[in-house]
This record gives structure tokens, C-alpha cells and sequence, in this order.
């Protein structure tokens, strides 16, 4: 498996990036979309990096359009709803395909080293995802599993650069089980 500190990602600005720059930190990578049913998560999202981020917890964000074209903005439009919307403080980076033939080298990774999320066979979820598929798809309902189930799908990445933990896109991110990964990295 690639190491996630190697892996060239942009920052939503265009500049050339890493995760290196975060090396020693806890990270929560998220991949996110503004037109989503879950768009609200952001606010979560930031509440929990202002509460961690002294402890050394980084929230990453990973625009990506692959889920119901629910992020078709540009990378200028996304930076502008997400600190105008959500007062977002945390780093967000280019808009970027996490699943299918063009899936980013980093989340490759990510899935490779954590094929399966916690929360992911909830009821209700699963079955609203199918009928949206259903609507949005001619009732296409059949397609392959996707190796990230939606939007807001969240990898927990303890200070050595480990995936230690992967939550599925309905568990927000101050869910109590979240909330106890993150506080178990940050003290390890």
C-alpha cells in the first residue's frame, strides 16, 4: 500500500500538496459534496476540528462529484460555500473522484487499507440509497458495490499515517463512536 504522506494531492486554492504537511496528526478524511442530503454534516465537521484541533486533529476534505453530480460546483465555488455556508476553518483540497476507473491514488489507499465501514448495513440508509439510484438511474439498482458508499464517508488516520477506523456516510461526524476513535487516536 502507498504511504498516505507520499500521495500528491491540491489544495482547493490549486497549490501542489501532501498529507505530509499534517505527518503527526490525527486526520479525518472526508470526501464531501454541497448539494448532498448530508451537506449539513460540514457543520459537525467543523465543530469537531475546533474541539480537537489543539490536540492535533486535522479534518480533510475531498470534493468529489462522483455521487448524483451532488458537487458540481468549481474548486472556487466549493472554497466559497463551504467558509460562507459553514464557516469552514479546516483544510479542504481539489475536487477529486473517489470511486470508479478514475478513483484518486489516495483513496485507493484509504479503501484499500479499510475495504469496509462501521455503520455502513444500517437500515433506512441503504434502502434510500437504492431508491435514489433507482430514480436518478432508470432503475438501475444493480451496479457494482461502489468501493466508497456516498458522500461524507470518513477515514480515520491515527499520527503514524495507519488507517485505524472508517465510518460510513450516514454516521455524522459527533457521533459518540466517532467522537471515541478520535479521542483514542489523539491519545495514542
Amino acid at each position: 500500500m502507498a504511504n498516505l504522506y507520499d500521495i500528491p494531492v491540491q489544495r482547493i486554492t490549486g497549490e501542489p500538496a501532501s498529507l505530509n504537511d499534517y505527518r503527526g496528526h490525527v486526520l479525518l478524511i472526508v470526501n464531501v459534496a454541497s448539494k448532498c442530503g448530508l451537506t449539513p454534516q460540514y457543520e459537525a465537521l467543523e465543530k469537531i476540528y475546533s474541539r480537537f484541533k489543539d490536540r492535533g486533529l486535522v479534518v480533510c476534505a475531498f470534493p468529489a462529484n462522483d455521487f448524483g453530480a451532488q458537487e458540481p460546483g468549481t474548486n472556487q465555488e466549493i472554497y466559497k460555500f463551504c467558509t460562507g455556508t459553514y464557516s469552514v476553518d479546516f483544510p479542504l483540497f481539489s475536487k477529486i473522484a473517489v470511486t470508479g476507473p478514475e478513483t484518486h491514488a489516495l483513496y485507493q489507499a484509504l479503501i484499500a487499507a479499510q475495504p469496509k465501514a462501521i455503520g455502513d448495513s444500517r437500515p433506512g440508509f441503504r434502502d434510500n440509497l437504492n431508491n435514489f439510484l433507482a430514480t436518478h438511474h432508470n432503475g438501475a439498482t444493480t451496479n457494482p458495490e461502489p468501493g466508497i458508499l456516498w458522500n461524507f464517508e470518513k477515514f480515520l488516520i491515527d499520527r503514524n499515517g495507519h488507517v485505524v477506523a472508517r465510518f460510513s456516510p450516514e454516521i455524522t461526524p459527533d457521533d459518540p463512536a466517532v467522537i471515541a476513535a478520535i479521542e483514542s487516536a489523539l491519545n495514542s
